[in-house]
């Protein structure tokens, strides 16, 4: 087609500089995907559209031209595409045999591939619930790959019937063909977002994404923006997504819904948390991301908001998969495990390749105990994503359960692997080392976790008992130093059980070196606490006799390391960060 020609050579160019001219692209490409019946690339068109300044009456986009041959299949075309609209795709499909124009060859092949979507869909729902493994196959799959190949050997599939081409491919779990197919459908037709959502699901790492020749067109800073997001390549994705902002789409809903989720993938509560609630107020009615929504709100226990969420969605929509989702988090916060289960799958049986679904669900089956169900949800979240870390992690959460700990260790590699800087992933993999008696590797995970900022404090003092077994009594305690400084330099006490029991290592510690003012500091310390109370007197008793004997502090075993300031009973060590007052610190 002419028109379709003169559309890809205007997305060409790679800047933002006529944002009118992006308009009219936005618009005309939003209408062709409808006539096509793409939803969802003719909703992303428009949404982003409607970002943008209105257009004059003169400046609008013009209907796509006609051929003759579009005149030819128009009555057949108008007619199948009002059955389509109904969800009729047998119907649609039969109306449309031997339609030679682009958009009704589209329409016909579109038809018979949802129909056998559909039908699978409806089998799986039949089936025994989520749990079976997805064994039923679309069967319209193989002939649609026979003949959409025909036609790209024959150079006939404009950049719709690409895109469809490679649906087809990555159905049929054919990755690298499908991946050539949709870069092509990029080239031929930047304009159309599904191929690039499609490529975003394929790309599972940086490497793969240097390798793809893409088209040169503002369309791929979207998509670049997209798969950092993706691939957990958050500062890259945040400064894409600025740049969209500074380039005139501040008011997209689309971006600030990406900004969102991607500093809740970076762990940024707060920050999420509040372009969430302003993204609520721009768009209330929105549905899509309010999953990930929820899992902030849970996250962060807040309670009231989320049931506020939950019976918001359930009023707007309530058989949505993110509804279901937000609801299974409601009940799961409020530890009703069955029924957010419940919840998870009935979002499955809404959409069977929703991911999150799938772990949470995992996740639900692990509060049960009911670990075979949760091993199989986890498999299933990977099976839709390689990506999804948080299976990867309850897959090694199962198997620990389980007392497997190099199925664990596989597991927990893997969730590490993509997201080398969470100290969770790295603490549990330095507790797998550990059973398996790697001692050095455990040391390793156990150091890198205090060093990427260890959300929960815990590394450095598993990382101290290690050096205890080894007896490296050193490094042991230098571990419990560093430790007591982070939970008191935080302001927050953490469980004190571990405050006590590296209180009472550093007094033992001391008390080997003859340190007796750090150790009855150290000891008194402990007698704050219910578990070290008796061995803290019982310390400080012994080091009353030894000095009255008259065993003055030897200086010949000088202590490798001090506490921040010297330890001594009235007066308490200070830091920078704040005074460190141990005195007022009541168990």
């Amino acid at each position: 087609g002419g028109a379709g020609g003169m559309a890809a050579a205007a997305a060409a160019s790679g800047d933002f500089s006529d944002l009118r001219e992006i308009k009219k692209q936005l618009l005309s490409v939003a209408e062709r995907s409808r006539e096509r019946g793409l939803q969802h690339s003719g909703k992303w068109a428009s949404e982003l559209a409607f970002a943008l300044d209105p257009l004059p009456l003169s400046e609008l986009p013009p209907p796509p031209a006609l051929t003759e041959e579009d005149a030819r299949d128009l009555d057949a075309y108008t007619l199948a595409k009002s059955y389509f609209d109904l969800k009729e795709y047998d119907r649609a499909a039969y109306f449309l045999r031997g339609c030679k124009s682009q958009k009704a060859y589209f329409l016909y092949m579109y038809s018979r591939y949802l129909s056998g979507e559909k039908k699978k869909d409806d089998e799986t729902v039949d089936s025994l619930g989520p749990l079976e493994k997805g064994q039923v196959k679309n069967e319209a799959l193989r002939e649609l790959r026979v003949e959409l190949s025909k036609k790209h050997k024959a150079r006939e599939l404009d950049g719709f019937g690409l895109y469809l081409y490679g649906v087809v491919l990555r159905k049929l779990d054919l990755v690298k063909e499908a991946i050539d197919v949709f870069v092509e459908a990029a080239h031929v037709l930047p304009l159309h977002w599904g191929a690039w959502l499609e490529l975003c699901n394929l790309i599972t790492d940086k490497e793969m994404l240097k390798f793809l020749s893409l088209p040169d067109t503002w369309m791929k800073e979207f998509f670049l923006a997209h798969i950092y997001t993706e691939l957990q390549l958050i500062e890259e994705a945040l400064q894409k997504y600025q740049s969209l902002i500074d380039a005139g789409f501040s008011k997209s809903t689309y971006i600030i819904s990406q900004i969102a989720v991607a500093y809740h993938n970076i762990r940024d509560i707060d920050k999420a948390l509040s372009i969430f609630n302003e993204l609520r107020k721009q768009d209330p009615y929105r549905i899509e991301n309010m999953d990930t929504f929820s899992n902030l709100l849970y996250v962060r226990s807040m309670k009231p908001e989320l049931s506020y969420l939950a019976h918001n969605l359930c009023e707007i929509d309530k058989y949505r998969v993110e509804t279901c989702c937000v609801i299974g988090n409601y009940y799961s916060l409020r530890s009703q495990h069955e029924k957010a289960a419940l919840y998870f799958q009935r979002a499955l049986k809404l959409n069977p390749r929703y991911l999150g679904a799938w772990t949470l669900m995992g996740h639900e089956y692990m509060e049960m105990k009911n670990t075979s169900a949760a091993i199989q949800a986890y498999r299933h979240a990977i099976e839709v994503n390689k990506r999804d870390y948080r299976a990867w992690y309850g897959l090694g959460q199962t198997y620990e359960i389980l007392k497997m700990p190099f199925y664990c260790l596989y597991y927990y590699r893997r969730a590490h692997q993509l997201r080398p800087n969470d100290s969770r992933m790295l603490v549990a993999l330095g507790e797998c080392y550990e059973k398996l008696n790697q001692l050095v590797e455990a040391k390793k995970c156990y150091w890198r976790a205090y060093a990427v900022g260890d959300v929960e404090k815990m590394a450095l003092v598993k990382l101290a008992k290690l050096h205890e077994q080894l007896n490296e009594s050193e490094q042991a305690a230098q571990c419990y130093i560093k430790y007591i400084q982070d939970i008191y330099s935080c302001g927050e006490l953490v469980e004190h059980v571990e405050v006590s029991t590296a209180f009472r290592y550093l007094a033992q510690y001391y008390f080997k070196c003859k340190l007796w003012d750090e150790a009855s500091a150290c000891a008194q310390k402990c007698c704050a606490f219910n578990d070290t109370r008796e061995e803290g007197k019982a310390l400080l008793r012994q080091i009353l006799q030894l000095r009255n004997q008259g065993e003055t502090s030897s200086t010949d075993i000088a202590a490798p390391f001090f506490l921040p300031a010297s330890l001594s009973a009235n007066n308490t060590p200070t830091r920078r960060v704040s005074p460190l007052n141990l005195s007022s610190v009541t168990p």
